[in-house]
């Protein structure tokens, strides 16, 4: 369950970002142009944390499975 609001809050993150460096973009505001990219950044980057928990959750699960059949 935790997963699913993780995963929402970093799309959401995403989101957010790309519009507030729309929204610097389109008034010509470099900072929140700026903030929205950093923003978007740090999003994907938890993003790209939780899939590597996740594969490395699935790989304990495979070597657990491995010990068990012997």
């Amino acid at each position: 369950m935790g997963d699913m609001k993780d995963r929402a809050q970093q799309k959401g993150r995403q989101a957010m970002g790309k519009a507030k460096e729309s929204a610097g973009r389109a008034t010509g505001d470099r900072g929140m142009a700026n903030e929205g990219r950093g923003q978007q950044a740090k999003g994907q980057a938890q993003e790209a944390m939780g899939q590597a928990k996740d594969k490395l959750s699935e790989a304990g699960d495979k070597v657990k499975g491995m010990f068990k059949k012997s």
